[in-house]
């Protein structure tokens, strides 16, 4: 909150004195959303809800006001008096039940609130209020599924009931169960469209199943509505940052502390966003500051933590990243970071129990599962291993991308004659490695559609045994089952000794391949002929992917000293990234290629693809080439660790840095062995 408990608590009070009901009830929420059992929180909460008296004088009504005053004035144990006399007077009394029980409530004792309230829907089954506050005692409690049944049954008798609306939404977020949050917060917004901490409810639960546009557009309604709400410019930051508006990010965490410099999660989040950036000095200065305003502050710890790794200081890195796990140990978000850091720096048996330690203290933690899918993976236990790695759809970063086509998900189960979709779902290079799967499906007698993106379209049909490959966003065909191409080694129970790893399984075409012969050997003269990637795509979309971009690259002039060794034709394949400088006697032929194909015939022509981890690797290992694989040091989990050849491949020859960013070494090994090479 962009202010303290009690001023939350003083505000709201003012504005329910104003008669601005919504508003207060605004901010009671906000500070019970924290604190479930704020006193004062809840007897303000409980306030806004008066009962409606008769216009006539009755002496029952003039009694029952005259609780409902003391009520107001937070005389609770007058009210409890006067209420056990009157109970024993009028014991038919619904609403002098509710009374009762609203000042247990907002005294805490909840178990005889639910008593009383119980009472009141016994005497008057659609007293909306009474099931209301039989919700609030009952989610107080922690028996959610029960509180969000009494809300549902105020909602029946009273279906403009704006709070129970909201609290049902903020019980689902809480859950882990998004969709429903979202209805309900949706359906609150239509009764109520002014309160900005409901539109910021939202945006949080649509941001956590990856919907990040749409939060963007949450976040900007809560600021329209409150301009000073901190923590909506907080998440507006990192809304934007994961869909790669980076400016836009860094001025909203930079509006957040602003509004709040003695905020450190505004200074951390500004630090994240500065972070993916690439202005890692100013982010560190972002951390040292939440630090300085929160010692405590295991985030700050854990994102310092990550940036002096991304600057080389691992033994730094990895003091900050325990450091957060010292402060709360009984965390599970620490145990998950401390995992991530300890993986980045190969420490994988480590690793993995890290993300065990998370997973012990939140079992359903789903980027714990995934990561340690991973470790598990790189360490070659693929019978675990892809069974977390599953757990990558509920992650924020792949749940927005989830798609099964309205069709059950195929787990290698016999269905000859039936029809199978299988859709690339990540890069170029996880659909070139995978899509080997298809043919194994095509051979237990299922007619396979591929769906992948359009540049590799013309490439994969080639691959033995598909029925057709259609491109992304086009009309695809009928089909019985759909799997997400990475699926498909957990479907099919993938080991590492039964990886399918025959080569080439895809195959460039034959006339296309003919004519670069021609004009290769037209062009040059016949000497060994190099393939050479130096970077992979930038995706500045994605800072993150971004981020790992930066550690798999290298700069072209680490390749001067492969051109001190004649007798050799270099080919660039280097299709984005930095070109290499003009005078490199590098031959660029990559101007004229439209898509993988292309590329396949031209690579058909070369001997020897040297190439860091990109797309054009996994492009020249299946096709059956010779590969030298120039690998960043926090390697991809597909290569194994421990290894210098693939099981993936058995063309492929790993070349890893020794330490993060060494590619000195990595170029004097990849430059003794060509020379090797040549002689040979």
């Amino acid at each position: 909150m962009a202010f303290s408990v009690d001023q939350a608590i003083t505000k709201a009070n003012y504005l329910a004195k104003q008669g601005r009901a919504d508003q207060a009830a605004q901010l009671f929420k906000l500070v019970l959303e924290k604190f479930p059992r704020n006193k004062r929180a809840l007897d303000g909460l409980s306030a806004l809800s008066a009962p409606v008296f008769n216009a006539a004088s009755d002496p029952m009504q003039d009694q029952l006001a005259a609780v409902f005053a003391l009520l107001n004035q937070g005389r609770l144990d007058t009210v409890l008096q006067l209420g056990d006399t009157l109970l024993r007077q009028y014991p038919r009394s619904a609403l002098l039940y509710n009374i009762v029980g609203a000042a247990n409530l907002r005294l805490t004792r909840l178990e005889t609130a639910l008593v009383c309230f119980e009472k009141a829907v016994q005497i008057a089954p659609n007293y909306a209020e009474a099931h209301y506050n039989m919700g609030v005692a009952l989610q107080s409690l922690g028996s959610f599924e029960q509180a969000v049944a009494c809300y549902a049954e105020a909602i029946r008798n009273k279906p403009t009931h704006f709070e129970a609306y909201c609290n049902i939404g903020n019980i689902f977020k809480n859950l882990d169960r998004p969709d429903d949050a979202i209805f309900h917060y949706k359906k609150a917004i239509q009764i109520n469209p002014d309160v900005a901490q409901l539109h910021y409810n939202l945006g949080v639960a649509l941001q956590d199943i990856g919907r990040h546009n749409e939060a963007v557009i949450c976040y900007r309604k809560s600021i329209n509505l409150t301009p000073e709400f901190l923590d909506a410019h907080i998440n507006l930051g990192g809304a934007l940052e994961v869909l790669g508006q980076l400016d836009e990010a860094v001025a909203s965490c930079r509006k957040a502390v602003e509004l709040a410099p003695l905020n450190p999660e505004a200074h951390n989040h500004l630090g994240v966003a500065l972070k993916w950036q690439g202005q890692l000095d100013e982010a560190i200065t972002c951390f040292q500051q939440a630090i300085n305003l929160a010692p405590r502050h295991p985030e700050a710890h854990a994102n310092l933590g990550f940036t002096l790794e991304d600057m080389g200081f691992t033994g730094e890195a990895l003091v900050c990243s325990r450091r957060a796990v010292a402060l709360v140990p009984d965390d599970p978000d620490t145990h998950d970071t401390l995992g991530i850091a300890l993986f980045r720096q190969r420490r994988l048996e480590e690793a993995a129990t890290s993300f065990r330690n998370a997973l012990a203290l939140k079992p359903n933690l789903s980027r714990a599962h995934y990561n340690l899918g991973m470790v598990l993976l790189a360490q070659g236990d693929m019978v675990v291993g892809w069974q977390e790695y599953e757990w990558r759809w509920k992650t924020g970063q792949m749940i927005a991308h989830y798609r099964d086509f309205g069709l059950p998900q195929w787990r290698g189960e016999t269905a000859a004659g039936k029809t199978l979709l299988i859709h690339a779902e990540q890069g170029f290079g996880d659909t070139i490695q995978f899509c080997r799967y298809a043919t194994l499906a095509a051979e237990r007698g299922l007619r396979v559609i591929l769906e992948v993106p359009k540049p590799l379209v013309q490439l994969l049909r080639s691959l033995p045994g598909v029925d057709s490959v259609v491109g992304q966003g086009e009309e695809l065909p009928t089909a019985d089952f759909q799997s997400a191409m990475l699926s498909l080694p957990l479907a099919l129970g993938t080991t590492v000794e039964t990886i399918p790893c025959a080569t080439p399984y895809l195959f460039a075409d034959a006339t296309a391949v003919e004519e670069w012969r021609s004009r290769l050997a037209a062009l040059y003269n016949p000497m060994p002929r190099i393939g050479l990637v130096w970077a992979g795509n930038p995706r500045i979309i994605s800072p993150r992917l971004a981020a790992v971009d930066r550690r798999r690259s290298m700069p072209p002039e680490m390749l001067t000293s492969l051109f001190d060794i004649t007798g050799l034709h270099f080919f660039s394949l280097q299709k984005d990234g930095p070109a290499a400088p003009e005078v490199f006697p590098i031959i660029n032929l990559m101007g004229g290629m439209k898509n993988f194909a292309d590329t396949a015939a031209l690579i058909a022509n070369l001997d020897l693809v040297i190439s860091v981890d990109t797309a054009v690797a996994h492009l020249a290992a299946a096709l059956g080439k010779p590969v030298w694989l120039l690998n960043r040091f926090d390697s991809c989990w597909r290569w194994l660790a421990g290894r210098r050849d693939s099981p993936w491949y058995p063309t492929l020859r790993l070349y890893q840095q020794p330490q993060p960013g060494d590619w000195n070494s990595v170029m004097a090994e990849i430059t003794s062995d060509l020379r090797r090479f040549v002689g040979a």
